[in-house]
């Protein structure tokens, strides 16, 4: 990686691949001298049906699927945008963390632009790029609080600056979007699972099973969503009627946003000890940020805490690669690229040092887990 040094002294047009889950996915993103964003294009192609009757992402089937398709999808971004691949200032490619076979061939092809185009590569930390989601659709300042909620995260973050974030909490199991596939799977819904049970939990009795909360006695910022799973999945296992069926998914909705509510109250009042009420901002990013008992319940949590509120745009809460495009464009604007032997990593954690100091599971060959 090359030292950062100040930069930015013109338009930055970078063009932005994501490939570390099931969506494959190009973008063209220009970030002015002022920091101003505009998203020129943002193609995504979605691999549900190939998933579909496994009932969850089969990563050989993702892999071979982005080699598949990323010709076409980073051909139609570029042409969608009406910028040429002449007139790009870099290239940014998600590095990890992901499934690794899928995060090798978006990296690949960011490594054949760089090369072909002569221009410089960054290699982006997905949630990174989640991270900065926010900021494709408002000016949003450092410093400020991140929930990063999807599929296969779960974290609170303290976001300081390009790069620079401190973990709060984590989850110590599952991922809130994990819970809500798996869980929406148990219900037999369709994959996604997430989007499916929202839509089902409409009208439904939060309060008619009783769910286990996790880690009450606890007073950190970390999740667990395991003991919901299981017993969900226990509770779906005995339902015979669309109403019962409802009630439950009613319920793990409510558990999973409230769950998300107290940790978030937690790390915000930890925040505000350490900065100026001018920089009390909140931000939720990742899939999980599209659903609306979740973000209901983050809306109060800023009231009652005096923080505002911020999300991605609907589109940009899933996988996309205007994300990448824009993390990218951040460190570029900076003057940080990586070199074309730059790695795919399957973990990678934003807050490297506190993943490493205190894992939130168990070492496996690749190190600690985020």
């Amino acid at each position: 990686m090359t030292s950062p040094k100040q930069s930015g002294l013109k338009p930055l047009t970078i063009l932005g691949l994501e490939t570390s889950c099931d969506e494959t996915a190009a973008s063209v993103v220009r970030r002015d001298q002022d920091g101003t964003v505009t998203v020129l294009s943002s193609v995504i192609g979605a691999q549900f049906d190939k998933h579909a009757p496994f009932g969850g992402v089969v990563p050989e089937i993702a892999a071979r699927a982005h080699v598949e398709s990323i010709d076409a999808i980073a051909a139609e971004a570029i042409r969608a945008s009406g910028v040429g691949f002449g007139e790009l200032d870099g290239v940014a490619a998600t590095a990890g963390p992901g499934l690794v076979g899928g995060v090798m061939v978006g990296l690949a092809f960011g490594k054949a632009v760089s090369l072909a185009r002569g221009v410089p590569l960054v290699a982006v930390n997905h949630l990174e790029g989640h991270a900065v989601s926010a900021r494709l659709g408002a000016d949003i300042a450092y410093p400020f609080l991140l929930l990063l909620v999807s599929g296969g995260h779960c974290q609170l973050l303290e976001v300081s600056g390009v790069g620079a974030c401190k973990r709060l909490g984590t989850t110590i199991d599952d991922a809130a979007g994990e819970a809500f596939d798996k869980i929406g799977k148990s219900l037999g819904l369709p994959y996604p699972g997430g989007p499916a049970l929202e839509k089902l939990a409409v009208g439904g009795d939060a309060e008619r099973y009783k769910l286990p909360r996790a880690l009450l006695g606890r007073k950190d910022c970390d999740f667990s969503f395991s003991g919901l799973k299981t017993a969900a999945a226990r509770i779906a296992e005995t339902l015979t009627t669309d109403d019962e069926r409802r009630d439950l998914a009613a319920g793990v909705q409510a558990a999973i946003a409230r769950q998300l509510s107290e940790r978030v109250d937690r790390a915000m009042k930890l925040y505000k000890d350490s900065h100026a009420a001018e920089d009390l901002r909140f931000v939720v990013a990742g899939g999980v940020a599209a659903n609306g008992a979740v973000r209901a319940a983050l809306l109060a949590d800023c009231e009652k805490n005096s923080f505002s509120f911020a999300a991605p745009p609907l589109a940009y809460c899933t996988d996309n690669a205007a994300m990448i495009a824009l993390a990218g464009a951040e460190r570029l604007a900076l003057g940080i690229s990586d070199d074309l032997d730059a790695v795919a990593r399957p973990r990678w954690p934003l807050d490297e040092a506190a993943a490493l100091a205190n894992p939130a599971n168990a070492y496996g060959r690749k190190g600690a887990k985020a």
